[in-house]
Parts: C-alpha cells; structure tokens; sequence
C-alpha cells in the first residue's frame, strides 16, 4: 500500500465524504490529514484539520495547496444530484467543473508529483447505456447538465495536471446506505418517507416518481472501499491518467427496490406517482448498469454488501433521523 504523508480531501462533511474520512485517519494515521470546508459547513471528520475556503476561490485554493503540498488529493466535492443540477445548471458548472480545474491548476503548479482521485460519475456514459452494461471503454455520451459537468472535468483534470502527476478517475454508480440524508436522493427519499409514516408524522401514502427505471446500486461503504484500494495502488497504476467503473454490473428496477423496503417497513402505505417527480423521457434511460472488471483486476475489490444491508441500514439512520425531528 502506498504511503502518503500530505492529503487533501474535498466534499469531506458529505455523505460519501464522511465514509471515506474515517477510512483514510484509519489508513494513513500519521499522515497530516486536511479537509476542504465551504465557510459555515460542519461535519468534517474530527481526525482532520479544517481549511475553510471556497472551492470557487482559485486564490485560497492556491494557498492550500502551496501550504500542504499534497502527495494525495481525493476530490469529491461538487454538486452530486441530477435533479437539482437541472435546476441550478451555472452553478453546477461552476463547481464541478471550475472547481476541479482550479484544484487541478494548483495541483499541477504545487504538488506536481501527486496522485488525484477525482470522483466522476458513471452517469457520463449517458446514451451509451442504451447499449447495455458498459465497460471503460464505452463512448461517454452525457445528457444532462450533471453528467455534462463531470466529463468535462475529467478531461479538464487530465489535461491540467502535470506529466509527474498520477490521476485516477472513478465512475460510480448510483449508492446508497447510512448517512445519505439528501431526499432527492431516490432511495433517501423511499427511507425518509417510510420513517415518517411509521412514526406517524406523515399520512400513509408515498409519493413516487418512475419506478420502471432500473439501476444499478452499490453500498456507499463498497464504493469508498473501491476508492481506497484505488489510492492505494493508484503509484503502481500503468498510465498516467486511469478510468475505472464502480459497479455490481447488475440493475434493479426502483419497484422492486421499494417493495424491498416496503417488507422492511413497520407501517402498510399506499403509493402514488407524483408528476414532479418524472423526469423528461428524452435525458431518462431505462436501464443503467457497468462493469467493473478492470476494477477488480487492478485490486481485487468486490462488493461486499447485499442491496437488503444497505436499505436496512438506510431505513434505520432514517427512523433515528425522524425521531431527532419535532413533530
């Protein structure tokens, strides 16, 4: 495993960020561990000191990295939600993409010898899907303002940073599991609802949006796992620039997702579509999945948790969450 001595993680008070902070103080406990905190953001991992800076502040990024000279960066932070980027598209833009060029700037100019994780999305493939489970080597055909936004990144980050530099580009897939608290988050959404129901805080009645749509999901816990083994190995790595998907290589329609949690569930409830929730059928495909072969070749990762342990583990932070809550 290789040894790192300087890292930077940003987007490390959200919800993959704090699985993947208490990984790497466990990982790496004498390594100087630094997070990147937008001004008035908590939850950063106490094992790690804070830098309190926008990512949009290419000065302040410039200074943090100048200062720390990173031998590790894993670049997480970004708008993650598909939804609420078609929403905000010039912002959403400013921060996946000129936030990770600003990084990658500095980097290339402080730390030129790093390894950058930088988390994408398989949501880049877009049309391809159409296709059926795809490989690496799938033609990225993004259609919507997110997936946009994470492949232009990618080649930005592969352009900007320097020839010494290791960059590892990760392609999950949709996850899910303890700590996801953003409803608009599909499966976030089914727990949150349910917990309220059981708690009687809401009627018995779900609102849904397409549930014919099938995806590919993964335990956020297996998914950091990837990212760790990933760094690890990420010196040893035969290109400068490295691609790998994240994924189980299998798709589960979002019904039979719900009728899971539905066995789990304390409380009977009724469902009904909600038109706000559809989403338009020309940027929706039908079925996402991706092979994560060279993944597992590279460092023999697997996922180790059941689509049950993971909603299991989701429905119950989301009980613990709607008991916090006042009526």
């Amino acid at each position: 495993m290789a040894a790192y001595e300087r890292i930077l993680l940003t987007g490390g008070a959200g919800f993959v960020g704090a699985h993947l902070a208490a990984r790497l103080a466990d990982a790496y406990p004498d390594a100087r561990r630094v997070v990147l905190v937008r001004p008035g953001e908590s939850g950063a991992h106490p094992a790690f000191s804070c830098a309190v800076a926008d990512l949009l502040d290419e000065d302040a990024i410039d200074r943090l990295i100048a200062d720390l000279a990173p031998d590790l960066v894993l670049h997480l932070a970004g708008q993650a939600s598909i939804g609420q980027s078609a929403g905000a598209p010039e912002q959403t833009w400013r921060v996946n993409f000129h936030g990770a060029f600003g990084l990658a700037a500095a980097v290339a100019r402080h730390a030129p010898r790093a390894v950058v994780l930088f988390s994408s999305t398989a949501a880049a493939y877009g049309a391809s899907f159409r296709d059926g489970v795809l490989t690496e080597d799938a033609p990225l055909r993004p259609m919507d303002v997110y997936s946009r936004s994470k492949a232009a990144a990618e080649s930005a980050m592969a352009d900007v940073l320097g020839p010494e530099a290791r960059l590892v580009i990760a392609r999950p897939v949709n996850h899910s599991g303890p700590g996801q608290r953003n409803r608009s988050f599909v499966l976030a959404s089914f727990a949150a609802q349910i917990a309220a129901i059981e708690a009687g805080k809401a009627g018995p009645r779900m609102k849904v949006g397409d549930l014919s749509k099938a995806r590919d999901f993964l335990d956020v816990r297996d998914v950091v796992d990837a990212y760790m083994r990933l760094v690890a190995r990420a010196r040893d790595l035969p290109e400068r620039v490295s691609i790998f998907n994240i994924g189980s290589g299998e798709a589960l329609t979002i019904a039979s997702l719900l009728e899971t949690l539905r066995g789990m569930s304390r409380r009977p409830f009724d469902v009904e579509v909600d038109p706000a929730l559809l989403r338009p059928s020309a940027t929706d495909i039908a079925c996402v999945a991706c092979d994560a072969s060279r993944l597992a070749a590279a460092t023999g990762w697997r996922p180790r948790h059941s689509i049950e342990d993971t909603l299991c583990a989701l429905l119950n932070e989301w009980r613990a969450e709607i008991a916090r809550t006042p009526s």
